[in-house]
């Protein structure tokens, strides 16, 4: 059960490294505030959860053999992604002209704002929903009960992750002086919204 449990930490961190829009969007909203940051990461994960918990039922299964549902979220998930992308772009634009005030109008986002876009960039990438079905039953032992289990992992793999992204958390924290300069704040919403642009941009023509 040990090793089981190494092994999984393992592959966990190997995903949570893996760059990505959940990512991008932990590092923009730390910009604000470590307590955006948090937030935001508490969001993905409570979206992680869901995906393990629905992984669990078997759920995600129907998604995997209907082609219409997974083409929906897809479409739904690519929206998303780029509306965040272009939102990013339009502050960066903005930034142009505007004093140092915090990210502009989104220095003053409320806590639950920052979770809830934490929890909808994760909910509406299907992969997310496809790849916790394939991953977690990889981790359960022989003989264990299936449900329970797979409950039990998806948990474990969301609270670790958010220690592990606490960490980038605290590093943009640490290095706020340095990132908050106009010039370098505003080429970091470019890169980030160019990024989640082209993520969404990926996700809406991948067949």
């Amino acid at each position: 059960m040990l090793s089981t449990l190494l092994a999984f930490l393992g592959a966990c961190t190997l995903i949570a490294a893996s760059p990505g829009p959940s990512t991008v969007l932990i590092i923009r909203q730390s910009l604000q505030s470590r307590r955006a940051g948090f937030l935001t990461v508490l969001g993905n994960e409570t979206g992680v959860f869901v995906w393990g918990v629905v992984a669990a039922f078997g759920l995600t299964a129907l998604l995997a053999a209907s082609e219409m549902a997974y083409d929906v979220m897809r479409v739904v998930g690519a929206v998303v992604l780029v509306a965040f992308g272009v939102q990013m772009l339009w502050q960066a634009r903005r930034a142009k002209g505007v004093a140092d005030d915090g990210l502009g109008e989104g220095g003053g986002k409320s806590g639950w704002a920052s979770y809830r876009t934490g929890l909808l960039i994760n909910l509406a990438n299907p992969k997310a929903a496809i790849f916790a079905m394939s991953f977690l039953p990889q981790f359960v032992p022989e003989g264990a009960p299936h449900l329970p289990t797979m409950v039990g992992l998806a948990a474990l793999w969301a609270v670790y992750e958010i220690g592990y992204y606490s960490l980038y958390v605290w590093f943009v924290g640490r290095m706020k002086t340095v990132l908050s300069r106009a010039g370098v704040r505003r080429r970091l919403e470019q890169v980030s919204g160019g990024v989640l642009l082209l993520l969404g941009a990926r996700l809406a023509l991948e067949s």
